[in-house]
């Protein structure tokens, strides 16, 4: 059994005139990122790696996570997660160490809430730094594929914690 965290990032600014890669986190962004980090920390859930969108609002989002979380295991960035589709989040994790029983991927809208829908057929609105707790029946990384049916635990949304 592996654990798979999926969040998307938290709220971005759009006050600034700069492209969409490079939005930063806003007021509330700066404040959810690092309380679900708490919350993942709290649960026992700390993550064994963390694979990021690059762009700077998963970026940032990411750090604190892993900050916050105590995870002291590396923080993997990926430009192939930015926009990206289902498919895009199943070959990065493919490739994760199987000591990994714990894997977080943080990403963008549809994709997140697509790949939540994937493993478990549950579609739920994905607000901005929620967290979805998604339990495998794979014993390696290497067995992660569209057809895992996984078991939705839980699903944390920053304005309900």
């Amino acid at each position: 059994m592996k654990t798979l965290l999926i969040m998307r990032h938290a709220k971005s600014s759009w006050s600034h005139d700069l492209s969409d890669y490079d939005r930063p986190l806003n007021g509330r962004g700066k404040t959810d990122a690092p309380r679900m980090g708490q919350h993942l920390k709290s649960q026992s859930l700390t993550p064994d790696l963390i694979i990021s969108s690059s762009a700077k609002r998963a970026h940032k989002t990411a750090k604190a996570v892993h900050q916050e979380s105590g995870c002291d295991a590396p923080l993997v960035l990926s430009e192939d997660l930015y926009l990206a589709d289902p498919d895009a989040y199943i070959e990065a994790l493919s490739n994760v160490d199987n000591d990994v029983q714990i894997a977080m991927v943080i990403g963008h809208n549809p994709g997140i809430a697509e790949l939540l829908h994937v493993f478990t057929e549950e579609f739920d609105p994905y607000p901005t730094a929620t967290i979805a707790e998604v339990q495998l029946p794979i014993d390696s990384w290497a067995e992660i594929s569209e057809d895992v049916q996984g078991l939705l635990k839980n699903i944390w949304k920053p304005r309900f914690l």
